[in-house]
């Protein structure tokens, strides 16, 4: 790992500030390129293996990484201006974006924004402390300067990358801008109750006792009027409930099985569709995903929610490619298969935000050459009259309707059968206030 990412591994949170830790992330993200969901999970290993572990700490930093990542485009842009020259050292970068952040979104009183940055910027850098008092002084004598010249720049008036703007503009002319406005606001926080183990009456009712605000919304969910930490959940531990999207909450019902079949979900991880496909009925189920890192999050889900050793499914965790089958199929056809395919996940960069900034317009033919080897790969594995659910996060045409339309037009032995989700057109699902941006379609093998 570089510099920025071995720093943010190593840094104790209950000896720094949720400020350096921010700057920490975004470097992580933005110079280095690294995932920042994996970053903050290399975060807090570290932090419990020493002991330093600091909930509030780590809470705070990641909400301050989030609110600089999903602004990223205007904050960038002021900071150009602000320094007309690269940052050196480099590693200034993520104080004086944070900085840019509480001061912009108005976080903190701005003498508190400007100070912290500059002492937690100087415990590391004693030389730039009068540079990095500057750059933030000068965005407050020159806010609305900077203002009126993001409008007229559009990736720091939106907050996307150019081709984002281009390819949404041109797929979704008459919503791109609602769907940009939603993937730059914080996501909902949606449930799912666990039907083992309580009914949706029942949990509602343990949400009232706990003075948790909710509402119901579509495909069961429970949505939260205002996020709190899992732990504060009712029965959250002990499996009464997961935390997924409404989107993504609509693949089990999809699926369409029932209690006996034999039933693959491929590229599992982390389990939350796997988990939602027990809890709809005693399966046969086989889940697979290539990384056994991430297969454990689905083993670890499973146990949480009591569905690891149901006495009617019998379920296998298998760390393979199912692009592979010939490592792992044991000749058994399929009723059912869940393809959960690797894509841009440009429907959930809410959730994601490093996502726009990772993403290369390059990366989508990638993408769409290797959902195709997973569907010509798995199609042979299902039965006469099974059915295949194909699913992506994503927005782009390329990963979705068109790589549907290329498959039915190479397989006459596979029909498209309606998707019925309300708000969907054609299987997609327009990111809203309540949920992500997700596509589905179903195949019919005849």
């Amino acid at each position: 790992m570089g510099d920025n990412s071995a720093m943010l591994v190593t840094a104790r949170p209950s000896q720094t500030s949720p400020r350096l830790l921010a700057a920490n992330l975004v470097n992580a993200v933005l110079l280095d390129g690294y995932s920042l969901t994996t970053t903050l999970a290399n975060l807090r290993t570290s932090a419990a293996a020493d002991g330093q572990a600091d909930s509030q700490n780590l809470a705070a930093a990641q909400n301050l990484a989030y609110g600089v990542l999903r602004q990223a485009g205007r904050l960038r842009f002021f900071l150009a201006q602000l320094t007309q020259r690269p940052v050196q050292p480099d590693a200034l970068t993520g104080h004086l974006l944070v900085g840019l952040h509480e001061l912009d979104a108005e976080l903190s009183p701005a003498y508190a924004a400007v100070n912290e940055t500059v002492t937690v910027a100087a415990q590391r850098y004693p030389h730039a402390r009068a540079f990095v008092n500057a750059v933030l002084r000068n965005f407050q004598r020159r806010r609305e300067e900077l203002e009126q010249a993001a409008r007229q720049n559009p990736e720091a008036h939106w907050n996307f990358p150019p081709w984002w703007l281009v390819r949404l503009q041109a797929e979704y002319p008459a919503d791109w801008e609602s769907i940009i406005t939603a993937l730059n606001t914080r996501p909902p926080m949606t449930l799912r109750v666990n039907r083992r183990q309580t009914s949706v009456a029942d949990y509602r009712a343990l949400l009232d006792a706990a003075g948790l605000d909710h509402h119901a919304s579509a495909a069961a969910a429970l949505m939260l009027n205002t996020p709190v930490p899992v732990a504060e959940l009712p029965g959250f531990a002990s499996g009464l409930v997961s935390v997924q999207d409404m989107g993504a909450q609509w693949a089990a019902p999809l699926l369409d099985a029932t209690a006996g079949m034999r039933v693959l979900d491929a590229c599992a991880a982390p389990g939350g569709k796997t988990s939602h496909l027990l809890e709809f009925a005693d399966l046969d189920l086989v889940a697979l995903d290539n990384d056994a890192g991430r297969l454990r999050r689905v083993q670890e889900n499973l146990d949480r929610l009591g569905l690891s050793n149901l006495p009617g499914s019998n379920v296998r965790l298998l760390a393979e490619d199912a692009g592979k089958p010939s490592l792992w199929w044991d000749k058994n056809p399929f009723d059912r298969i869940l393809l959960d395919a690797p894509c841009t996940a440009s429907g959930v960069v809410r959730r994601h935000p490093d996502g726009k900034w990772l993403k290369r317009a390059e990366d989508m033919q990638h993408l769409a050459r290797e959902q195709s080897r997973l569907l010509e790969a798995l199609w042979p594995l299902l039965k006469s009259g099974g059915k295949m659910l194909y699913a992506t996060c994503s927005l782009f045409k390329t990963e979705n309707t068109e790589q549907m339309a290329a498959f039915l037009a190479h397989h006459p032995d596979a029909r498209s059968e309606p998707i019925e989700i309300p708000a969907a057109r054609e299987g997609q699902l327009i990111p809203a206030p309540d949920t992500d941006g997700f596509f589905y379609a179903r195949l019919l093998k005849t």
